[in-house]
């Protein structure tokens, strides 16, 4: 049987970042996914946004790796020519009761690493939007936007320039033990189909499921995960906007915000709706709820202008009414399993973090000390 130094499953942003950075030291990679191309899961539905690691815990993985993934990012943007503005960022208050929230919103901000906000009044803000009617603002000048696809194709051709492989059409469903490290099962066959000593289990939606079949790995090493879908609406004609607008966060999002793609087209969302399973549906007559949200910041748009865009899922590991979970990353030192990476939870900030994301991981592997050995 065919044996190779590593495999990742999941060929989404985090994927191929990873693989990008296993080849790169100098491993056997194969990336495998079930689709027929990279990226048609999560990541290819999001805002493209580059966060600035405003809204996470200070210490925690998100907000340590979003800060480190976002000057990661911005180098590679401009070392690799991939379409990218670092246009910045409105937080703002609709009404005088928010301002408790956008205090603690600066204050976690500032004790995450992000340094660079500025506090605006309310014609402070206008001078920069004047189409946005708000009590006050946060300024975030490093949040930007990237051309997503663009991002996912310069990193696999990084990984395949290095030598790894891109399996299409190559759903993983078990890992088992073996002599060799770890025997990789696909769907349509019962035994291994090539082994490795090195897994990542990048799977994002169902991460948790392969983990779940995973021989040896402890159940409570697999958390409970849930989808909250959130549905974007799109915006015909150019709005008239520099900056993405973000109103204070709601439970299990961060409310329905306007971005800007690279074209300067808008859209808004997403909102925060839970479900049972992986269903990227736009009904329609959510209209009347998406156009009193962008009316908040949007006084005067066209009705009209507002059209069913599409949907996203983020893999939560926290519900409805539960404090937001960080992600999980969880390796040989977690879980004892030698030469497994599970990657559970990875939502925003993922994309922007994706780069950084890859060091911990290359990290959790101790590759530096594979390579010497």
């Amino acid at each position: 049987m065919a044996q190779i130094d590593a495999v990742v499953v999941g060929a989404g942003v985090v994927g191929l970042a990873i693989a990008r950075r296993l080849a790169q030291a100098g491993l056997e990679i194969v990336i495998a996914d079930g689709e027929s191309d990279f990226g048609t899961w999560t990541s290819a539905r999001n805002s493209e946004v580059i966060h600035a690691g405003i809204y996470y815990p200070p210490g925690s993985l998100k907000a340590t790796l979003c800060v480190r993934g976002k000057a990661l990012l911005y180098d590679y943007c401009a070392a690799r020519d991939i379409p990218h503005r670092q246009c910045g960022k409105l937080i703002f208050t609709a009404s005088k009761d928010q301002a408790p929230a956008l205090n603690a919103i600066q204050t976690a901000a500032e004790g995450a690493g992000v340094t660079d906000l500025r506090r605006l009044s309310a014609s402070d803000a206008r001078s920069l939007e004047p189409m946005l009617d708000c009590q006050e603002a946060l300024l975030s000048p490093s949040t930007g936007i990237i051309d997503s696809h663009a991002y996912m194709r310069a990193l696999l051709a990084d990984a395949e320039d290095a030598g790894a492989q891109f399996a299409r059409h190559t759903r993983i469903t078990r890992l088992s033990r073996c002599e060799e490290g770890w025997g990789i099962h696909i769907e349509s066959g019962s035994g291994p189909v090539v082994t490795a000593p090195i897994v990542v289990n990048a799977a994002g939606l169902t991460a948790h499921l392969l983990a779940r079949e995973t021989e040896g790995l402890a159940a409570g090493d697999v958390p409970d995960v849930r989808y909250a879908r959130g549905v974007y609406f799109t915006c015909s004609g150019r709005a008239p906007f520099q900056h993405l607008i973000y109103p204070v966060p709601v439970p299990g999002g961060l409310g329905t915000h306007l971005t800007l793609d690279m074209a300067g087209m808008a859209r808004f969302g997403p909102d925060v709706e839970w479900i049972g399973d992986i269903d990227y549906t736009v009904d329609p007559a959510r209209h009347a709820g998406f156009l009193a949200a962008a009316r908040l910041i949007w006084p005067d748009i066209d009705p009209d202008r507002l059209a069913p865009g599409y949907a996203g899922i983020r893999p939560k590991l926290s519900g409805p009414g539960e404090a937001a979970a960080d992600f999980m990353i969880s390796g040989p030192g977690d879980h004892g399993l030698p030469g497994l990476v599970n990657l559970f939870g990875i939502e925003s900030p993922g994309l922007t973090a994706s780069l950084a994301i890859a060091e911990l991981v290359a990290n959790k592997l101790d590759l530096a000390a594979r390579r010497s050995g």
